[in-house]
C-alpha cells in the first residue's frame, strides 16, 4: 500500500499524502515515501512544478498519537521521536531544496508538525474551513515542524507564540493575514486553483522562478539549524513525565482519534 502517490500532468506532478484511514497521521513510513517522491521529481527534467496536497477529510492531522503510545510502551519513544522529527525536516528542507516552486493545497485540520510541509510550499492555497493548530500544550511536547523555525519567520513572533503558548487555533483568513498562505479558495475548486496556478508558473522562464524561489528562502543554513534545533529539544522532552502524560490525556481526551496504522488501513 502506497502511502504517498505522485500524479503526473505535462509538466506538473501532484504529490499527494495517502494515509487516509488516520488522516494523513504523520510516521516514518509515510515520510519515507514523501522523501523518495521529492527526490525523484527534483532530478525529473519534465517537472516544473510540484503540487502538494492529502486525501480524505483533513490535510494532516500531525503525528501519531496512538504510535507514540504504542512506542512509549515498548520502551522506544525517545528513539521514535528523534527518527520522526528528523525525517520531518528532511521533508520540509526538501521541499525547500526542490528547484521547482511547490503548490501547498491544503483543506480541513493542519495540526502539530504538519505545518511543515505547508510552510515549506512557495504558494499555499487553503480550504475556507481550513484551520491550523500547534496542540503542543496539550500534548507535553516540543514545537517540532518548523512552529518556531519558520511560522516565525512568516507570521512574526507574537503571532507564533500565541498559537504555541496559547494553543490558539489558526482560521484560513487569519492564516491568510498572517503570511502563513496565500489565499483562501472555495472548497470544491481548491484543486482546479492550484492546478491553474502551476500551470501559470510552469509557462513561465524556469530560471527566472527558480532564482527567484532560492532567494526567497534566504540562509538555508540557518533554517536549517532552527529545525534541528527544533529536532533536540522535542527529544529532550518527548519521553518526560508532561508529555508521557500528554499522549495518554490526548487519546483519552480524543476518544474518536483513529485507529494506527496497520494492513487494513485505507490509502489512496
Amino acid at each position: 500500500m502506497s502511502l504517498v502517490r505522485i500524479e503526473r500532468s505535462a509538466d506538473v506532478a501532484r504529490v499527494v499524502l495517502c494515509r487516509t484511514g488516520m488522516h494523513n497521521a504523520l510516521v516514518p513510513e509515510l515520510l519515507a515515501e514523501l522523501l523518495g517522491a521529492l527526490a525523484e521529481l527534483k532530478s525529473d527534467a519534465d517537472c516544473r512544478v510540484v503540487i502538494l496536497a492529502a486525501s480524505g477529510p483533513a490535510f494532516s492531522i500531525g503525528g501519531d498519537m496512538r504510535r507514540f503510545q504504542r512506542e512509549s510502551e515498548l520502551g522506544a519513544l525517545r528513539a521514535y521521536g528523534d527518527a520522526l522529527v528528523g525525517q520531518l525536516n528532511q521533508a520540509i528542507l526538501a521541499l525547500i531544496d526542490l528547484p521547482q516552486p511547490v503548490v501547498a493545497e491544503v483543506h480541513g485540520i493542519v495540526t502539530g508538525g504538519s505545518i511543515g510541509l505547508v510552510l515549506a510550499a512557495d504558494l499555499v492555497l487553503l480550504a475556507p474551513q481550513t484551520v491550523f493548530k500547534a496542540h503542543y500544550a496539550t500534548a507535553g511536547f516540543g514545537p517540532d515542524g518548523g512552529w518556531t523555525a519558520l511560522a516565525s519567520r512568516l507570521a512574526g513572533r507574537r503571532r507564533a507564540a500565541a498559537a504555541l503558548l496559547l494553543n490558539r487555533s489558526i482560521r484560513a483568513d487569519e492564516a491568510v493575514a498572517w503570511g502563513l498562505a496565500s489565499d483562501i479558495v472555495a472548497a470544491d475548486a481548491l484543486q482546479e486553483s492550484a492546478a491553474a496556478a502551476a500551470r501559470k508558473m510552469a509557462a513561465y522562464p524556469q530560471g527566472t522562478l527558480r532564482a527567484a524561489k532560492r532567494l526567497l528562502w534566504g540562509d538555508r543554513a540557518q533554517l536549517a539549524a532552527d529545525l534541528e534545533a527544533e529536532r533536540v529539544r522535542f527529544v529532550e522532552l518527548i519521553s518526560a513525565p508532561e508529555a508521557l502524560a500528554g499522549i495518554d490525556g490526548f487519546l483519552r481526551d480524543f476518544g474518536n482519534y483513529p485507529d494506527s496504522l496497520d494492513e487494513t488501513e485505507a490509502t489512496c
